[in-house]
């Protein structure tokens, strides 16, 4: 799908967004990646949509961390990954490289089986051996009964229904929507997130309902197009109840 294919403009992503793929001054600042890896055994893998959901939920519980915030130990980092593009790749890891990876200062957030860790933003070229070895490719899961659908009353990150991404490249999407929802909260609104323990639900959207998301006002992730998507692709809409204004 090609940008001019959606409703034009979409004004919940600001000129300055790190999500948008035309050039601005983010992108001449030092590029961060936020690193996530998926407890990923052959034997026993979580569902797609729990491990969507856990991979958006780590995000916001490293944005809302206390090492993240002011003078905390990970607060540089967040500081200057946010002033660049908004990058986030998601590496498997099943035994052994699970154990390394846990063994390094980051978050592991569960959901109802599966376990992602998130950990603090690291230079492009800059990742620890223990990640740097795991693999991007292969986190192809499935939801063996099809889950629930949202009832509205709650955050939802809705997905493009007519784009084909990979578990672990829709993880990531996930996580930004969540992100750019937690952004147009109020501190309030945030706080009251973070003590519910940021409860949302990830979906694809019906086409009809898609088109009326994204000219919603909601905020809506553009792919880069960095992997498996066009630029400019418009990927998650992020619906949370304090923001549909």
């Amino acid at each position: 799908m090609s940008s001019d294919d959606l409703p034009q403009p979409l004004p919940a992503t600001p000129a300055d967004s790190p999500f948008r793929t035309e050039p601005t001054p983010r992108d001449e600042a030092p590029q961060y990646v936020l690193p996530l890896v998926v407890h990923l055994e052959k034997t026993d893998p979580p569902a797609r949509t729990d491990a969507l959901e856990t991979a958006a939920r780590a995000v916001l519980t490293v944005l809302s961390d206390e090492r993240s915030l002011g003078d905390g130990e990970w607060a540089r980092a967040m500081r200057d990954w946010q002033d660049a593009r908004i990058r986030k790749v998601v590496r498997r890891a099943r035994g052994a490289e699970w154990r390394k990876a846990s063994a390094l200062p980051g978050i592991t957030v569960t959901g109802a089986h599966a376990e992602v860790r998130v950990f603090p933003p690291i230079p492009l070229d800059g990742w620890p051996k223990e990640l740097a070895k795991l693999q991007v490719s292969g986190t192809e899961l499935d939801d063996p009964e099809p889950p629930p659908a949202p009832d509205g009353s709650g955050p939802v990150l809705w997905l493009n229904p007519e784009l084909d991404m990979s578990a672990g490249k829709t993880m990531a999407q996930a996580g930004h929507g969540a992100q750019l929802a937690w952004w147009e909260l109020s501190d309030t609104e945030r706080k009251a997130w973070r003590e519910a323990g940021f409860p949302l639900s990830v979906a694809a959207a019906e086409p009809g309902r898609w088109r009326e998301l994204t000219a919603s006002g909601l905020p809506v992730v553009r792919d880069a197009g960095f992997t498996e998507i066009a630029p400019g692709s418009c990927t998650v809409v992020a619906d949370h109840p304090a923001l549909r204004r």
